[in-house]
């Protein structure tokens, strides 16, 4: 007789139970949506850091990456409304090389898909880049430039009037710690910094490949600095081309816990959070200004700031022709839907959990934040957006057969 042997499989979100050798077919579930390119995941702890293989009833072999947790990710072509797909284990190794590649790059890291850039993580802080500017706004930990498939550059670094604005990063502003107010977003101040620690994990692989990197945010308002908080980032990007439409999909987790007994307080305030910055030519100085469009069909950014959305396009024209990303926030991610801080002149916006209040991260407890991001040339599609969105938010149930 043939079990099932159902695990709980919600987007990689704390699953427990185990998987065993006798387990040769998995059954993917679609749910109440079709599926294009969707990411499936599953434990697999048995083979940790491995790479396998899953045959499709067509007999096409499709990777299945095991992380160093011991969570098996693969990527489905397409699965229909309501239908399932059965696919078959291969536990005998697979010949797929690596389509996601990481690699050194002196002091950044470079994230690759079959050759092509897709983004890079300025580890160690970067020299800065015009005479002028204080030595206080040096910095690394942080991802930029990020690319397009067509190559088109969609983040900014040091920007004229936004020194501080770095690409894709993650600082708190309005903050308070042991009674002291360090700003670990406006560096210039020299009361707060972010630093690029470490590196703990470079990986690459056919199904995704990526980083963890530890940060360290101080308060510069004592002497000596004392440490506030310890970051974890997690990076992945993903083997997913977009089919007729190419994009490039990566995640980024980040994990922040107490470096000691005291809390950070982070009283209400318009931002703060996940910050991206936008190419600096849609800064409305041009004649090129930056276009939004939200997951609630807002695309004026008067009004789409400090209102809750799922998502939120950033784009506009690079070297003639139109180039943005999405990012996608996580509904397990807190305050979610955030609310959004959208600038009203410049190409930035900034999840902003703090809009809505008050709120704190406490020792012993993580606050951990989960973002996709969608990079992608000519026009944003609302509906292939929200898509991806709910392939990120409820991803397919996997189960297993076991024999």
């Amino acid at each position: 007789m043939w079990m099932r042997l159902w695990i709980g499989l919600l987007g990689g979100l704390g699953f427990t139970g185990s998987v065993l050798a006798e387990v040769v077919v998995l059954e993917v579930h679609g749910g109440a949506r079709e599926r294009i390119e969707v990411l499936c995941e599953f434990p697999l702890p048995a083979f940790k850091g491995q790479t396998l293989a899953l045959k499709m009833k067509d007999g096409k072999r499709l990777p299945l990456q095991v992380d160093d947790r011991g969570q098996a990710i693969f990527i489905l072509p397409k699965l229909a409304k309501g239908g399932s797909t059965f696919l078959e284990l291969d536990v005998n190794g697979a010949t797929i090389k690596h389509q996601v590649f990481t690699s050194r790059k002196g002091r950044k890291l470079r994230l690759e898909f079959n050759g092509n850039v897709i983004a890079e993580y300025q580890a160690e802080a970067a020299d800065l880049p015009r005479e002028g500017i204080s030595p206080l706004y040096k910095r690394g930990g942080y991802l930029h430039p990020v690319f397009t498939p067509k190559g088109k550059q969609v983040t900014d670094d040091f920007p004229l009037l936004h020194t501080h604005h770095h690409g894709i990063w993650f600082p708190w502003t309005n903050a308070r710690f042991e009674g002291r107010k360090p700003d670990f977003w406006n560096m210039g101040g020299g009361t707060g910094r972010v630093d690029f620690v470490k590196l703990d994990k470079i990986w690459s692989g056919p199904v995704h490949g990526g980083f963890r990197a530890v940060h360290r945010f101080e308060d510069l308002t004592v002497k000596p600095a004392k440490a506030v908080l310890k970051e974890i980032w997690e990076v992945r990007a993903y083997a997913l081309s977009g089919g007729d439409r190419p994009k490039w999909v990566f995640d980024i987790t980040s994990t922040q816990t107490c470096a000691g007994s005291s809390p950070l307080i982070l009283p209400q305030y318009r931002y703060g959070g996940l910050g991206v910055r936008g190419h600096r030519a849609w800064d409305e100085a041009t004649n090129n200004p930056t276009r939004f469009l939200t997951a609630n069909g807002v695309s004026d950014r008067q009004q789409a700031h400090a209102t809750r959305a799922r998502w939120c396009y950033m784009g506009g024209q690079v070297e003639g022709s139109q180039a943005g990303l999405t990012i996608l926030g996580h509904p397990k991610n807190y305050r979610a839907p955030q609310p959004m801080r959208v600038h009203p002149k410049e190409p930035f916006f900034n999840f902003a959990p703090q809009q809505f209040g008050d709120m704190a991260i406490k020792p012993n407890r993580s606050y951990v934040s989960r973002y996709r991001f969608v990079t992608l040339d000519g026009e944003p599609n609302a509906a292939e957006l929200e898509q991806i969105w709910e392939n990120f938010a409820n991803p397919p149930l996997v189960n297993t057969i076991e024999k």
